[in-house]
């Protein structure tokens, strides 16, 4: 739009301050005392210009920057302007045009010529005329012009800095456009990764799900299972009705407590163990009748201050607990076992000590590959209500398993 606008004003500006020249010297034609001849070389050159500048707006259409024919342009109305103003100081108008074209005109080299060659014609109209008249007259041309310089040099600098900002300003515009194609892409991309995400939260819950089931089951039914075998096979080699009827007894119960945990499992419930008793309570029970089914002296020890957790905290440790004692019942042969539960500032940390036979755990991984599904059934359970758990153990010199969880309180 600016550019539009000043290609106007180059285009019929000077027209317009050449008339305004042309009225101001008739006006004044008497006082600065022109006479008939003056008026025939004023009127000649008036003419001269309007055919000039009529020339340059066919030939400025191709030619919008500096060239040859810019520079003649130039040179011919700026000369025009000097004659008219020598012989009217009003004629100054026309030349004031010199001000506004010369960097579209000249080359750079020139542009302070042009300029100054113009203040020249503008100091000698504010004078009082050209030539100046005697010392005086040339003083004050000399200190007009230096007056006109000035002004050059004033509005050259801050047009300048105007186009210095104007520069900023685009090149600001440009990465303010660059920046928000980028965040648009960004903003897509976080869509389709959102989109992506909860594909993939989809299939990790579903994962997750069957992990849980899978432990549920290693830990609670495969668990009881297992202690039922071991009943039953106690009541085939058994010669005494009465211990025979307490094995099927210890078995019937051990049926039952699978079935109320299978139940559990399914629908993401507590154990059974906490669900009329504290974690302490249920941890001691636990280790009874452990102790009783396998005829291990087991110990159970509280530290610290019990205090209510959160039920998934609960959980994962009597299911460590569970496992630990399982493990041991199945592979320690153990004499003697202790587990210590113990609550201290920010953590409560549960340990499971037997003097049984031992393993390397070392070479247990390297040659299953893994931890075995027990230990990585409780590593897994602690890692995932942010905990951990640490496995000591080795040929001869019974096991450890410690489980360090954070100490999240119950809600209330």
């Amino acid at each position: 739009m600016i550019e539009q606008r000043w290609g106007q004003f180059h285009l019929w500006g000077p027209y317009v301050l050449l008339g305004f020249g042309v009225l101001m010297s008739v006006a004044t034609s008497g006082v600065v005392g022109m006479g008939r001849d003056d008026w025939y070389v004023a009127w000649t050159l008036v003419g001269a210009g309007l055919v000039l500048q009529a020339w340059w707006g066919v030939l400025a259409r191709s030619r919008p920057g500096p060239s040859p024919a810019g520079m003649l342009y130039y040179a011919v109305r700026w000369a025009i302007a000097f004659v008219l103003t020598w012989i009217n100081p009003f004629f100054a108008f026309y030349a004031v045009v010199g001000y506004f074209g010369a960097e579209r005109l000249l080359p750079p080299r020139l542009v302070k010529p042009g300029l100054f060659a113009t203040a020249v014609i503008m100091a000698g109209s504010q004078s009082g005329g050209l030539p100046p008249d005697g010392d005086l007259g040339w003083t004050v041309f000399g200190g007009l012009l230096a007056v006109n310089i000035a002004l050059l040099a004033l509005f050259a600098h801050l047009a300048v800095q105007e186009d210095e900002r104007a520069r900023v300003q685009a090149a600001t515009i440009i990465e303010l456009e660059h920046t928000n194609t980028a965040l648009q892409q960004a903003m897509d991309e976080n869509a389709a990764l959102h989109v992506q995400l909860l594909v993939q939260a989809r299939e990790a819950g579903v994962a997750d799900e069957r992990r849980r089931l899978a432990a549920e089951i290693h830990d609670t039914i495969a668990q009881g299972l297992t202690g039922i075998i071991a009943q039953l096979q106690v009541v085939a080699n058994a010669g005494d009705d009465d211990l025979a009827r307490e094995h099927l007894g210890r078995a019937s119960a051990l049926a039952r407590h699978s079935l109320g945990e299978a139940r559990r499992s399914v629908h993401n419930l507590s154990p059974t163990a906490l669900e009329h008793d504290a974690l302490p309570e249920a941890l001691e029970k636990t280790v009874a009748e452990w102790s009783e089914r396998t005829e291990v002296r087991a110990d159970f020890t509280v530290t610290g201050s019990p205090e209510p957790l959160h039920e998934e905290i609960e959980a994962t440790l009597l299911r460590i607990v569970q496992e630990a004692l399982s493990n041991a019942a199945r592979h320690a042969a153990a004499t003697r076992l202790g587990v210590t539960l113990s609550y201290m500032a920010g953590e409560v940390t549960l340990d499971v000590r037997d003097d049984g036979h031992g393993f390397d755990p070392l070479a247990t991984i390297q040659r299953t590959g893994s931890g075995g599904f027990g230990l990585d059934g409780m590593r897994a359970r602690a890692e995932r209500v942010a905990g951990s758990l640490t496995v000591e153990s080795e040929p001869g010199g019974g096991t450890a398993v410690s489980a360090r969880v954070p100490l999240v309180r119950h809600e209330h």
